[in-house]
């Protein structure tokens, strides 16, 4: 996934995998934040929580865009035996 450019107060949409559940993820809204112990960093606040943004992560800067990454990956052909 490219290297995108978020801004402080930025609303994304991230493709969220369900981490008991590897075949269920859904697109969930986030807020992109200051890092509160590195001011020169911004994580991802989802699910009242802080996440490191890592380069491999799945987000959009629009919900179309998210959805139609997740249904060229998440579509049934993929997880069918």
């Amino acid at each position: 996934m490219e290297k995108k450019e978020y801004q402080v107060g930025d609303q994304v949409f991230v493709i969220y995998r369900n981490p008991h559940t590897a075949n269920v993820a859904n697109i969930k809204s986030a807020e992109i934040v200051q890092h509160p112990d590195n001011p020169n960093e911004q994580v991802l606040f989802l699910h009242n929580t802080l996440h490191v943004i890592e380069d491999d992560d799945a987000i959009f800067h629009s919900y179309e865009e998210a959805e139609q990454t997740y249904n060229a990956y998440f579509s049934g052909d993929h997880y069918e035996g």
